[in-house]
């Protein structure tokens, strides 16, 4: 398996257990140490950041892949979520890094006005 196939298999596993709400999985794929970063949150705390998944699970009505990009040690998805927010559809890149076939880095990209209204429930 090439560098990039192990990439790959470590992000999709990731996103597709996330968006099923597979904490035990998603977490198959994070390694150590980790960092989450969004426009609400930045983050290195791995357990928060898996425990926070079943409540945005619970939001999400639907997502499109639209791109997938994918290097040695990083890769990038752009996709839509559909959310059941007044935030309707929110178009999102991920920006993965990687060691040893493992994700160590989230940042999050998104328009947050849609969220603002929401932000004091989003924040940790």
């Amino acid at each position: 398996m090439t560098a990039q196939e192990r990439t790959r298999r470590a992000v999709r596993g990731y996103h597709e257990a996330r968006f099923r709400g597979d904490v035990d999985a998603a977490a198959a794929h994070v390694g150590e140490p980790f960092r989450f970063r969004s426009p609400f949150i930045d983050s290195a705390d791995r357990t928060g950041h898996l425990a926070t998944l079943p409540g945005f699970v619970s939001i999400v009505t639907g997502v499109e892949l639209i791109s997938e990009l994918y290097g040695d040690t990083e890769a990038t998805l752009v996709y839509d979520v559909h959310t059941a927010t007044p935030a309707g559809t929110q178009r999102t890149a991920e920006h993965f890094r990687l060691e040893d076939g493992k994700i160590v880095s989230i940042m999050l990209v998104f328009d947050a006005s849609p969220w603002q209204p929401m932000k004091a429930h989003i924040e940790p």
